[in-house]
């Protein structure tokens, strides 16, 4: 798995005075009942024991396992003013199980 980072996302990132116990996480946001939607979003947290960590030009990001199931194997984050800190592609599904006795 790769993490890339536009300029602007690693301008914001190395300009935020990040504290020693919150790291930045890649977190995935469930939506859905049937037919699924995934929406990545990057947040401040405290580090979790079963983290994964990618390093990025000095920046450690955490991901789940979860999360990292959804992820591209490459995936960029991007940053602007308007909408803060843009993570990879929103993952959609439409698949229906029906089950029919």
């Amino acid at each position: 798995m790769v993490i890339t980072l536009t300029q602007a996302a690693l301008n914001k990132l190395k300009a935020m005075e990040l504290k020693e116990e919150y790291s930045p996480r890649i977190d995935a946001d469930i939506a859905g009942g049937c037919g699924l939607s995934v929406k990545f979003t990057l947040v401040f947290d405290e580090l979790r024991r079963n983290d994964m960590v990618i390093e990025y030009e000095g920046i450690q990001f955490r991901i789940d396992r979860f999360t990292k199931r959804y992820l591209d194997e490459e995936t960029q984050i991007d940053y602007t003013d308007e909408h803060g800190f843009l993570v990879g592609e929103t993952f959609t599904s439409s698949a229906c199980a029906i089950e029919i006795d």
